[in-house]
C-alpha cells in the first residue's frame, strides 16, 4: 500500500505542477499580470479534483481492461465467496425515511424482503423503519402503511417501526438513537435511504464478506441509478454510470482499507462503530450546537482510525437509488451536500486520522471550493476580454493544449467507462451497441457542459450566503417524473442566467471570436431555464427512453431483482426480456 500510495501521490503531485505550468505558459504573451496571476490561483483551486479524478479513471480502466477479477485486484476478500457460505450473524437493515411517499418506500421493500426469506436466512436479519417525518399528514399515513408492512411479515421476517418527533442530528442522529436502543442486538447493519433499493443477493454477499474479513468496519457497495423516465435523471445515470466504476476502481487500488463510505446501500459493523463512530457536535465563537449534515466520510474515517478497514466493492449489481428527476431538486440535494462538505475542515485536526482519510476530507472540501473558482475564471475571463485582444491574453498554442488536456481530465472517468463498455461485446450490447453508446456519450457530455457551470454559480451563491449565516435546511424530495413550471425556473436560475448572458454579451461585444471557448463556462448558465424545463418534462422524457437516450444495461435485459418494482422505464410490456443480474 505504501508503494502504491506513492506512485499516485507522484503522479497527482506531477500532474499538478504540469497543468499550472502549461497554465503559466498560455499566459505568457502580455507578461503575467496582477489577472493572471489572479487566474492561476484560481485554476490551481479546480486541479486537485480534476488531476485525482484523472489518475483514477486510468488506474481503474487498465485493472478493469487487464485483471482477470477487478473486483477482487482492489478488494480480495471478494474473490474468496463462493455464495454457499451460511449466514451466521445477525443483521439489522436501517431504512431511514424523512417525508417520504410511504407506498414508495414500501415498493422498494417488499422484493428485498422477499428475497431474504427465500434465501432460508430470514431469522438472521430484522428490518427497522427508522422515521424522521415532520408532516402530520405523511406520518398518520406512513404509520399506517408500516403497521400493515410489520403484520403483513409477522412470523417471516422481523420489522420494527419508529419514529422520532424531533430529527437530532438528522439522518446520523436516526442511526445513532437506533445504536443507543438497539445496537446491542446485532452484528452488523445494513444502511439504507428512503430511495434504495437492494436486492437480497447483494445484501447476502455484503454480509458473508463481513463474515470472512473481521478486520473489515464499513463495506460500501457500489451504487447506480434506478432506470428512470425523466429526461434529466436519465443522462446524469448514463454519466455517472460510465465514470462511477472506473474512478471506484482506480481509486480503491491505492485507497484499499481507506475507502469511502457514501451513507446507504453499505454495511456496518456494529460494535466498533457504536464505540468508535459517534459524530462531535459542531460549536464554537460563540454558536450554538449544531450537527453535521454529511456525516459518512466523517464516520469512515473514524472507523479506519479505530483500526478497522473501509473497503467498498466495486460491483454494479448491489444496489440502486433513485436520483433527482429535475435540475431543481437535483440543486436543492447537491446544496445540502454543499454545506455538509463545507462543514469536514473542522474535523480535519481530529487525532489519529490516517494520512489518507485526511486526504479524502480535503478532497471532498475542495470538490465544492472548486466551484466559485470556475467562476471567478470566468469573471476574470471576460474582464479580460473586454479590455484586450486575445492574442495579447493567451498564447494560441498553449492555451489550446491547456483547454484539451482540462476537458481530458474532467472527462476522463467517462471515457474511461466508454471505452471499457466498447471494448467488451456483453457490455455494448448491454447499453444498446455501439452506436447507442457513441450518441448517449456525446449527449451527455453536451448535458455535462451545460450542467456543471449552473451547479458551480449555485455553489458559489451558497457560500457568499454563508458569510451571512445563510443554511440549508434537510427536507424530502419530489421523487416522480414533474414539469418545471416557468415562474420556478425563473426563481431558482435568475442568478445564473444574468452571469451567463452578461458575460456572453460582454464578449460578443467584444471578441466575438472567442464566444466559443466562454461559452464553455457561460453556455449552460445562459441556457439554465429552458434546461431546467425542457429535462424536466415527462412527454420528453417518456420519449427518450423509448429512443434509447440515457439507456442503461437494465432496460436492455431486466434483472429478476428489478422486476417487481415495476419502474415505467422496464416495464415488461416495453422490455419483455428477462435477465439474472450480471
Amino acid at each position: 500500500m505504501f508503494a502504491r500510495r506513492s506512485a499516485f501521490a507522484v503522479l497527482f503531485l506531477v500532474t499538478m505542477a504540469g497543468s499550472l505550468w502549461l497554465a503559466v505558459l498560455a499566459l505568457t504573451p502580455g507578461g503575467l499580470g496582477i489577472l493572471d496571476l489572479a487566474a492561476l490561483a484560481l485554476f490551481a483551486i479546480t486541479l486537485p479534483w480534476m488531476v485525482a479524478g484523472f489518475w483514477n479513471a486510468v488506474i481503474g480502466f487498465i485493472i478493469m481492461r487487464f485483471s482477470a477479477d477487478p473486483v477482487a485486484a482492489v478488494l480480495p476478500v471478494a474473490g474468496l465467496i463462493r455464495g454457499d457460505e451460511p449466514v451466521t450473524a445477525s443483521t439489522a437493515i436501517l431504512l431511514c425515511v424523512r417525508n417520504e411517499a410511504p407506498l414508495r418506500v414500501m415498493r422498494n421493500l417488499e422484493p428485498m424482503l422477499k428475497g431474504i426469506c427465500a434465501s432460508g436466512y430470514g431469522e438472521r436479519f430484522h428490518l427497522y423503519l427508522l422515521s424522521d417525518t415532520s408532516d402530520a399528514d405523511l406520518a398518520r399515513m406512513e404509520e399506517a402503511s408500516f403497521l400493515e408492512l410489520i403484520a403483513s411479515w409477522r412470523d417471516r421476517i422481523a420489522v420494527s417501526y419508529r419514529r422520532r418527533t424531533v430529527n437530532a442530528g438528522f439522518k446520523a442522529g436516526n442511526i445513532r438513537e437506533f445504536c443507543e436502543r438497539w445496537g446491542s442486538r446485532h452484528e452488523f447493519a445494513v444502511t439504507l435511504d428512503a430511495d434504495s433499493f437492494m436486492p437480497a443477493d447483494a445484501i447476502i454477499r455484503l454480509v458473508r464478506i463481513m463474515q470472512l474479513d473481521p478486520r473489515v468496519g464499513i463495506l460500501q457497495g457500489l451504487i447506480v441509478g434506478l432506470p428512470s423516465t425523466s429526461l434529466f435523471a436519465r443522462v446524469f445515470q448514463f454519466g455517472m454510470r460510465l465514470g462511477m466504476r472506473s474512478y471506484t476502481i482506480g481509486s480503491a487500488w491505492w485507497q484499499s482499507d481507506c475507502g469511502p463510505y457514501w451513507g446507504h446501500n453499505a454495511i456496518l459493523r456494529l460494535e466498533p462503530f457504536i464505540k468508535h463512530c459517534q459524530l462531535p457536535l459542531l460549536s464554537g465563537h460563540g454558536e450554538e450546537e449544531r450537527h453535521i449534515l454529511s456525516h459518512d466520510q466523517i464516520e469512515a474515517a473514524m472507523m479506519r482510525s479505530a483500526g478497522y478497514h473501509v473497503r467498498v466493492l466495486p460491483r454494479e449489481d448491489l444496489g440502486w437509488e433513485e436520483n433527482p428527476t429535475t435540475l431543481l431538486e437535483f440543486m436543492r440535494r447537491d446544496l445540502r451536500w454543499c454545506q455538509g462538505n463545507m462543514q469536514y475542515w473542522r474535523f480535519l485536526s481530529l487525532p489519529n486520522l490516517k494520512p489518507v482519510s485526511r486526504y479524502q476530507l480535503v478532497l471532498a472540501i475542495l470538490m465544492f471550493v472548486g466551484s466559485p473558482a470556475w467562476i471567478g475564471l470566468l469573471g476574470l475571463a471576460t474582464i479580460a476580454l473586454v479590455r484586450s485582444d486575445p492574442a495579447t491574453i493567451i498564447r494560441a498554442d498553449a492555451g489550446s493544449a491547456l483547454l484539451a488536456w482540462v476537458l481530458v481530465m474532467w472527462f476522463a472517468p467517462k471515457i474511461a467507462g466508454m471505452l471499457d463498455i466498447l471494448l467488451a461485446q456483453k457490455e455494448r450490447h448491454a447499453f444498446g451497441g455501439v452506436a447507442r453508446v457513441i450518441a448517449n456519450f456525446i449527449v451527455e457530455t453536451g448535458y455535462s457542459i451545460i450542467l456543471c457551470p449552473i451547479l458551480w454559480i449555485g455553489h458559489t451563491i451558497f457560500f457568499l450566503g454563508l458569510l451571512f449565516n445563510r443554511e440549508i435546511s434537510w427536507m424530502g424530495q419530489v421523487r416522480d417524473d414533474h414539469a418545471v413550471p416557468l415562474k420556478s425556473a425563473l426563481h431558482d436560475l435568475w442568478p445564473q442566467t444574468l452571469v451567463g448572458c452578461l458575460a456572453l454579451g460582454l464578449v460578443s461585444l467584444s471578441q466575438p471570436s472567442a464566444l466559443p471557448y466562454v461559452f464553455l463556462l457561460a453556455g449552460g448558465p445562459a441556457l439554465a431555464i429552458p434546461f431546467a424545463m425542457l429535462t424536466a418534462w415527462p412527454a420528453l422524457g417518456g420519449l427518450a427512453a423509448r429512443m434509447g437516450i440515457g439507456r442503461l444495461p437494465e432496460e436492455t435485459a431486466i434483472p429478476e431483482s428489478l422486476v417487481g418494482l415495476a419502474l415505467p422505464a422496464i416495464t415488461s410490456e416495453r422490455r419483455p426480456r428477462l435477465a439474472n443480474p450480471v
